[in-house]
């Protein structure tokens, strides 16, 4: 992928020096909101729960009253070490995330809705998130409650060895994918199919959630076509590498592999095919009505 010399997002929040304090220290500092919750009747019902959880599970009464309060556990920082292959990734991202800010700025610029650009988060191993603890385990993530998308860059080391889908261009598939649930929540399409999953069975709840993720492949198709058109970013090679990573991820793929069968009705992300077909056409069409997952009779 040509990128390089190319415009970088401002709109990075870089948390990979900070550690979230899991337990340990001094419990001094609890006693002005000890003696707070003695109180009240429910305020030594949450003293009560948290001493038991402290005992069963060895986690400290600060951090567990902070987390039964809504509270995030607090956090350490501490200098960044990287390598200068991680430092490029980061300088990747970064460019790759300011190239779908103008792509979807001009897409949207004719529309009621303007595009407004989210922050990418990069961290390692955990971190706060609106929609609870981020975990690497995870992988990347956009969180809606805080319009961000959350990234240890870890996971394209997994993506390449342990997936076989290497290259820059993939790793630049997953990031617009992310961007692309952004996109889907400013448009309202996000909060309309969480509505309606609510009331649905489990079966229809995961073809919601099915046609949700394949939209956000179509756009991530989207912006490479745009982009594409724009820049010429592209390179020989560089479809084939977006292909490999949606494959990789297949609902039906992951499954094979964890399970050693499938179970269509439990897929939450889509098959490999329709994550190939989905993406293929956004690239193809360049058009945000090729992208209606959720009318079209065959995913």
């Amino acid at each position: 992928m040509r990128w390089k010399g190319n415009r970088r997002s401002d709109n990075i929040d870089d948390r990979r020096g900070r550690r979230i304090v899991r337990s340990g220290g001094s419990q001094s500092s609890m006693l002005p909101l000890i003696l707070q919750l003695t109180r009240s009747r429910g305020g030594w019902m949450v003293i009560a729960i948290a001493a038991g959880l402290m005992f069963f599970t060895g986690t400290d009464l600060k951090t567990l009253l902070g987390l039964m309060g809504n509270e995030a556990p607090p956090s350490t920082s501490v200098p960044v070490e990287q390598s200068a292959q991680e430092a490029q990734t980061v300088d990747f991202m970064a460019t790759v995330l300011a190239d779908t800010e103008d792509t979807w700025a001009a897409l949207l610029a004719k529309g009621p809705t303007p595009y407004v650009e989210p922050k990418l988060v990069l961290y390692r191993d955990s971190t706060r998130s609106a929609c609870g603890l981020g975990q690497s385990a995870m992988g990347p993530f956009y969180c809606p409650g805080d319009k961000k998308i959350y990234l240890d860059l870890s996971f394209f080391e997994q993506l390449s060895r342990r997936y076989g889908a290497p290259g820059d261009f993939a790793q630049a598939y997953v990031l617009a994918h992310e961007v692309g649930h952004h996109v889907q929540t400013l448009l309202g399409i996000s909060a309309r199919n969480h509505a309606a999953r609510q009331s649905a069975s489990e079966v229809e709840a995961n073809l919601l959630s099915v046609r949700q993720e394949l939209q956000a492949d179509c756009f991530a198709g989207l912006w490479a076509h745009h982009a594409d058109r724009a820049r010429q970013i592209l390179e020989t090679g560089d479809v084939e590498e977006a292909l490999a990573a949606a494959t990789a991820i297949g609902d039906d793929t992951l499954q094979r592999q964890a399970q050693g069968r499938v179970t269509p009705d439990s897929f939450t992300h889509g098959s490999a095919e329709q994550r190939l077909r989905w993406f293929q056409l956004g690239l193809e069409q360049g058009s945000i009505n090729s992208c209606d997952t959720f009318n079209a009779d065959r995913l």
